[in-house]
């Protein structure tokens, strides 16, 4: 899933594939509004409808964002992104999935949202500066 501007929408269908996971981040658009809650409850609908699919599916959730969240969900009439993404997270938590977060806030002055975020979703954290 991919999430900027005023959407969340689905970059690449759930894959076992590393290959074609790999091809499809090189060209992921980066920058600009982060509709962070809308991202967070697309990932829930989708990972629910993999499981009506098939109970026994192995799911892994992988979370890149700075969890600075500025746009609210579609639906709602203004209200508070960061509200809106901390519920979603609640949520998308309470399906137990395996998850990593990783942080990719960058710079001298961090706001530390993405630490929050991945405490939300109950996740492993790392910062992706650190990845390499």
């Amino acid at each position: 899933l991919t999430f900027r501007g005023t959407k969340a929408e689905v970059l690449l269908e759930p894959t076992c594939s590393v290959e074609l996971a790999e091809r499809e981040l090189a060209r992921l658009p980066t920058g600009g509004r982060t509709p962070l809650a809308h991202a967070l409850v697309l990932s829930h609908d989708t990972i629910q409808r993999i499981w009506r699919q098939d109970p026994e599916q192995a799911v892994l959730l992988v979370v890149l964002s700075d969890g600075k969240a500025n746009v609210t969900l579609p639906e709602s009439s203004g209200g508070d992104a960061w509200g809106q993404t901390e519920n979603a997270a609640t949520q998308l938590a309470g399906l137990a999935v395996p998850t990593l977060m990783l942080d990719t806030d960058v710079g001298h002055v961090r706001v530390g949202r993405g630490k929050e975020l991945g405490g939300l979703l109950n996740a492993d954290y790392m910062r992706l500066e650190d990845l390499s």
